[in-house]
C-alpha cells in the first residue's frame, strides 16, 4: 500500500478472480470517492459491469496478460464522477514463487484529448472503430514518431492531430499546422523553410518559416498529398537528417520537431503514378493511422449532433427529435463530421423552435448537393414519413420553396387540431406558422 499511495496515478492490486486487494488515493478520487474499493470487482467499479470486461464486449488486459505472460496495454472508457472518460491502461502480472501468475498491478491513465460524450471540443465517439483508432493515437503520442494520419475529406485529421500532440510530451509547446494545398510552388520552401533578406524579390528582410516557429513543438504537415514534387526531396532531408537551410542561405540548421502528416489521397496510388516519392512515403508512414469515415461509425452520429449543435447555435439549447436523428443516421455523409456540421448549423437556422424536427433535416437536406438517403421501412426503425419528401427529389432553383409549401399543404390537409398545436409539432413558434401560412395565400 505505501508503494501504491506514492504513485500519482491511479493504481490497483488486484486477484485472478478481478478481487480490487489495494488501491492507492488516486484511484479511489477518480472512481469511487465516499466508498470502499476493496473486496469489490475492478470491471464493476471502473465499467460498471457485471462481468469481465472481455465477456462485455471490451478488451481486457488481464485476459492478454495471462495469454501473453507480458505487461499488456489498452484503451478502455472508465465511468467516472464526472461522466465517462477514456483511460489508458497498463497491467503488469506479480508472479508467486512457483513463477505463476497471482495478482496484477494496474495502471490508469485518463486520455484527455477524447470524449465518450457528448462535449464542447476535442475528438468525441464512442463506435468501436473510433476506438480502435483512438488506441493507436494512444500509443503513439508518447513517443517521437512521425505519424500519417489517412482518411476522407472531413473526418477530422487536424483534431487527431492536436490529440496526438497534446498527448505527448510537446504538449506544452506549439502546434503549427502547414495546409500544403494552399501554398504554390514558388512559396511553399519560403514559407516551410523560411529565407534571408535579398534571396528573391519582395524579400526585403530575413524571416524565419514554419519549422523554425514549430521548434521544440509539432508541425502538422495537412494535405501532404498536395507537396509539389520537385519540394518532395527537401522536406525528405528535412525528415531524415533533422536539418534545413533557409532560402538564399548556406547555413545549415537544426529542426527539433516532431512530424504528423495528413493526406486524403491515396498515397500508394501516387507512388505508382511517379507523383509522390516512395522514400518520402515510407518517411511519413512510420506510423500509419486511418481515420473512418462518419457511415463506418453511425452510431456515433448522436452523440455528434449534439456537440455541433451547442458549437452551432451555443446561445439555443437545441435538441434534436429521435426521428430526425434517425433520418441523420441513415445518411451516407460523403463529406463526413464536416458535411454534418453544415448539416446541422442549416437545420438550426430553419428552426424557430428549440427541437429540431425532421421536417427541419428534410429542408436542410434538400438544400445541399445530394439526394435524400430514405430510411428503410422497417416497423422497428423507420420513423419517418416515406411518403413524404424523403425521395431522391432533383433540385432546381426554388425548389426548397416549392417543398416547403407542399409539405405545409399536405399538413394542413391532414391536421385535426388548432393551428398552435400544429406549431408545436413543426417545431416553430404559432407567429412564424402563422407568416408562412400568410405567405401560402
Amino acid at each position: 500500500m505505501s508503494y501504491l499511495e506514492g504513485l500519482p496515478e491511479p493504481h490497483i492490486l488486484f486477484d485472478t478472480q478481478y478481487r480490487i486487494l489495494a488501491a492507492n488515493a488516486a484511484y479511489r478520487q477518480q472512481f469511487s470517492p465516499g466508498r470502499s474499493v476493496v473486496g469489490r470487482t475492478c470491471y464493476e467499479v471502473s465499467h460498471h459491469f457485471n462481468t469481465p470486461c472481455d465477456q462485455a464486449g471490451e478488451s481486457c488486459p488481464l485476459a492478454r496478460t495471462r495469454e501473453s505472460g507480458q505487461r499488456e496495454r489498452v484503451l478502455h472508457l472508465h465511468h467516472t464522477p464526472k461522466g465517462e472518460e477514456y483511460v489508458n491502461i497498463e497491467l503488469a502480472p506479480l508472479l508467486n514463487a512457483s513463477g505463476e501468475q497471482a495478482y496484477f498491478i494496474e495502471k490508469m491513465e485518463p486520455l484527455r484529448v477524447a470524449q465518450g460524450k457528448a462535449a464542447a471540443q476535442g475528438l468525441i465517439g464512442r463506435a468501436a472503430t473510433f476506438q480502435r483508432m483512438l488506441a493507436l493515437v494512444a500509443r503513439v503520442a508518447p513517443s517521437m514518431a512521425t505519424v500519417l494520419l489517412l482518411g476522407e475529406s472531413g473526418t477530422g485529421k487536424e483534431l487527431v492531430a492536436r490529440a496526438v500532440h497534446e498527448a505527448g510530451p510537446r504538449a506544452h509547446r506549439a502546434l503549427v499546422a502547414v495546409d500544403c494545398s494552399s501554398l504554390p510552388e514558388n512559396l511553399f520552401e519560403s514559407e516551410l523553410f523560411g529565407h534571408e533578406r535579398g534571396a528573391f524579390t519582395g524579400a526585403s528582410t530575413a524571416r524565419g518559416g514554419l519549422v523554425e516557429t514549430a521548434s521544440g513543438g509539432t508541425l502538422f504537415l495537412d494535405e501532404v498529398g498536395d507537396i509539389p514534387l520537385s519540394m518532395q526531396v527537401k522536406l525528405l532531408r528535412l525528415l531524415e537528417t533533422g536539418t534545413y537551410r533557409r532560402v538564399g542561405s548556406t547555413e545549415l540548421r537544426h529542426a527539433d520537431i516532431r512530424v504528423v502528416a495528413a493526406t486524403h489521397r491515396d498515397l500508394d496510388q501516387m507512388v505508382s503514378e511517379g507523383t509522390f516519392r516512395e522514400d518520402l512515403y515510407y518517411r511519413l508512414s512510420t506510423f500509419p493511422i486511418h481515420l473512418p469515415a462518419l457511415r463506418e461509425r453511425r452510431e456515433d452520429i448522436e452523440l455528434l449532433a449534439a456537440a455541433l449543435l451547442a458549437r452551432v447555435a451555443p446561445q439555443r439549447k437545441l435538441q434534436i427529435s429521435e426521428p430526425a436523428l434517425h433520418l441523420l443516421q441513415v445518411q451516407d455523409f460523403p463529406g463526413n463530421i464536416r458535411e454534418l456540421r453544415n448539416l446541422l448549423e442549416r437545420a438550426a437556422l430553419l428552426c424557430d423552435g428549440d427541437t429540431l424536427e425532421v421536417t427541419h433535416v428534410e429542408q436542410a437536406l434538400l438544400s445541399g448537393r445530394r439526394p435524400i438517403v430514405a430510411p428503410r421501412a422497417d416497423p422497428q426503425t423507420a420513423k419517418v414519413d416515406n411518403a413524404s419528401t424523403m425521395d431522391r427529389i432533383p433540385l432546381a432553383p426554388g425548389a426548397l420553396r416549392t417543398i416547403e409549401r407542399a409539405a405545409l399543404q399536405q399538413l394542413l390537409a391532414g391536421h385535426q387540431g388548432s393551428r398552435a398545436d400544429l406549431a408545436r409539432k413543426l417545431g416553430i413558434s404559432e407567429r412564424s406558422l402563422y407568416r408562412r401560412l400568410k405567405a401560402l395565400e
